[in-house]
């Protein structure tokens, strides 16, 4: 790699630590507030958008792996917020709901923004909303990759380049 690319890979890095920062700070006061993690607030979400769904279903729309929504069910299942159930025809899919708890914790639950992010983005022109919507998710798509090839280097137990 050239110094020139790791100088002009500064400002991203500085940028992502901030954000990174401030979700942690954010994710912190949620926990307090609730008692759960952004991630279990994600799915308790899910399931309520969704209704009664299969994990899979949970895990797209969470955008969680399929094994970190099973370990989140499984402690939201053991405070009494959600109810599975294995399916009638194929009992290898599990289906999962809300219990009314579920739906008042999750009904109650603070935004996973604060105030300032959810207003600065609604004042954005949706033209540019858009555009950073899609520039985010492409900074994501080049970290999956980067995941990935660290993945697959472990894997292979070839050293990483």
């Amino acid at each position: 790699m050239s110094s020139d690319v790791a100088f002009d890979f500064a400002p991203v890095l500085k940028a992502i630590r901030r954000i990174i920062h401030s979700v942690d700070s954010r994710s912190k006061k949620v926990a307090r507030a609730t008692g759960l993690t952004i991630p279990q607030i994600v799915v308790l979400k899910a399931v309520r958008d969704l209704g009664e769904v299969p994990t899979n279903r949970i895990s797209a729309h969470a955008d969680l792996t399929a094994a970190t929504v099973v370990t989140i069910l499984d402690k939201l299942e053991e405070r009494g917020l959600v109810l599975r159930r294995r399916g009638t025809e194929d009992r290898r899919i599990v289906f999962t709901r809300l219990t009314s708890r579920g739906r008042e914790t999750v009904d109650a639950s603070p935004p996973l923004f604060n105030d300032t992010v959810i207003e600065g983005f609604a004042r954005m022109p949706d033209s540019r909303r858009r555009r950073l919507i899609a520039a985010l998710s492409e900074v994501a798509g080049l970290f999956d990759s980067a995941d990935r090839q660290v993945s697959d280097h472990l894997s292979s137990g070839r050293p990483a380049e």
